[in-house]
């Protein structure tokens, strides 16, 4: 984009830029606001009045937010493909190793998610419930939804040309963009760069919301433990929420064949350095 406006401004615990070739009017950006925090007061683990802290707290049932559907929907797919290892009901398990509402970073013992977790939260008609008291975290897919949601309001504004940045998430419109890949261990290297245009890119790298020895944000729902085997993942896909469960799935057996599923196509890093790519990447990779 050549001429352009750029609002930064800090939302859900990150940084995000929208960049657009006008300033955005007034009226559009306090939409933006209230998207965000409508989003936050409904998901937010870290806000105390939040509905998924209620449910937490007392569990039970409670009036559907507008994007549980879609966004726990997409939990079952993805939670069926890597067989169980990404799962909404992770929060305590991350709570419990030091990622919890105070930010305490004081590590614990790992602690599974729930397996059963399709049997203790369900989703229909017009309310949420959960059985018993658990913390939902719908990190694994939910920046990824706001993007869409911006971007949704964006378009609704008559904003035909936009880029939505949410610290690795972004989503593009009318414009094309070549986006590096950050080296998840250098964030002056990039291992590649990839063409976005009309579409959504998202990223995830256990080197970022990392504390503690060996203790990041991506865990294994199955034993909490957080994950070894890949340092970074790159998912590019039609919407940034699918590009984001994708990104998160990539961690784990059986995301790559539910990217082939969905036609994405992804980017992933070893933490040995290796790198791995969908057959039908854009990506120019750097030896």
């Amino acid at each position: 984009m050549s001429a352009h406006s750029v609002w930064s401004f800090e939302a859900i615990g990150t940084a995000w830029t929208i960049e657009t070739p006008a300033p955005l009017p007034h009226h559009t950006r306090a939409e933006v606001d209230a998207i965000i925090a409508g989003f936050e007061r409904e998901w937010s683990r870290f806000r105390d009045d939040s509905v998924v802290s209620a449910l937490a707290v007392n569990g039970g049932t409670v009036p559907l937010p507008a994007d549980a559907a879609a966004m726990l929907d997409l939990y079952d797919e993805v939670d069926a493909a890597t067989r169980g290892a990404v799962n909404p009901l992770i929060g305590d398990s991350l709570a419990r190793l030091g990622y919890d509402a105070r930010y305490s970073f004081a590590g614990g013992a790992p602690e599974p998610a729930p397996v059963d977790w399709r049997g203790r939260l369900r989703w229909s008609g017009d309310r949420l419930e959960l059985d018993v008291p658990a913390t939902i975290d719908v990190g694994a897919l939910g920046k990824g939804r706001l993007v869409d949601l911006v971007a949704a309001n964006l378009i609704a504004s008559g904003v035909d040309v936009f880029v939505v940045d949410a610290s690795g998430d972004l989503l593009a419109r009318g414009a094309a963009e070549r986006i590096a890949l950050e080296h998840p261990y250098d964030r002056t290297r990039a291992i590649g760069v990839i063409d976005l245009a009309d579409g959504a890119l998202c990223a995830s790298a256990i080197t970022r919301r990392a504390w503690g020895q060996g203790l990041h944000h991506v865990l294994d729902a199955r034993t909490g433990v957080p994950v070894t085997a890949y340092a970074a993942t790159w998912a590019l896909a039609a919407d940034a929420m699918h590009a984001d469960a994708l990104a998160t799935a990539l961690f784990f057996d059986g995301g790559a064949e539910l990217a082939a599923a969905w036609g994405v196509q992804w980017v992933r890093m070893r933490t040995d350095g290796r790198v791995e790519w969908s057959p039908a990447s854009t990506a120019e990779l750097f030896s």
